[in-house]
């Protein structure tokens, strides 16, 4: 299943009254820490922090938690972004991951959590991102990645069948929750992204796999 970017941002303008609920259901409420390890991760004191493709707010809230003195929070989606709006008086901003609204080099560090896998150019995405971090800006990528070892089948039962059941359940969740399985067997594995930030202008990437292998949390440094 694949959708068109005005699809994504169809679908994500109708989820967004039950995002935050999902997101503890499919992560058995282990997102929020994961949210805190990447803005821990990328950010510092006094740190101007992009959080893109912020959704809701939830790793923006982490990134300011986490010592950034200004954050931005952008998002195609204005659903989305009413949401985050009733959540603190940051800076939220409607926009594109790919054509960023900024000029080069206006932040300190950026992080992504769950978004970039839906963007229609993963290199133009993490250019973008390079492009308006400073030399030596941090980047934080939190992101389902493809599960390997024991858990593997157990994830695929999880994400194949039960999450788009639950989804189904849930007033207009039905493509949402059908839509992430098959964004996931998509996206590059974690070695695969890695490489991808290398070649999009960062440097000291690493990676680290939580939950099990299902999620994994990218670093790199601006070139």
């Amino acid at each position: 299943m694949t959708l068109a970017p005005e699809g994504v941002r169809t679908m994500f303008d109708r989820i967004a009254p039950v995002y935050d609920t999902m997101n503890r259901v499919m992560t058995m409420g282990l997102d929020l820490r994961w949210r805190r390890l990447t803005a821990e991760a990328v950010v510092r004191s006094g740190d101007r922090v992009l959080d893109a493709a912020c959704g809701t707010g939830d790793l923006a809230l982490a990134d300011a938690r986490a010592g950034a003195v200004r954050v931005t929070g952008l998002d195609f989606s204005e659903a989305m972004l009413a949401r985050a709006r009733k959540k603190a008086p940051l800076e939220w901003v409607q926009g594109d991951l790919l054509a960023l609204p900024f000029a080069e080099g206006t932040f300190d560090a950026a992080t992504v959590g769950f978004g970039v896998r839906n963007v229609e150019d993963l290199s133009l995405a993490l250019r973008e991102l390079r492009r308006v971090l400073r030399p030596g800006g941090r980047l934080g990528i939190l992101e389902i990645t493809q599960p390997r070892g024991v858990l593997r089948v157990f994830f695929g039962l999880w994400f194949d069948r039960i999450v788009p059941l639950v989804g189904r359940l849930l007033p207009r969740g039905g493509e949402a929750y059908a839509y992430l399985p098959a964004s996931v067997k998509r996206f590059p594995s974690a070695e695969q992204l890695a490489e991808l930030l290398h070649e999009c202008g960062f440097d000291d990437v690493r990676f680290r796999l939580l939950g099990g292998s299902i999620v994994a949390l990218h670093t790199g440094v601006a070139a």
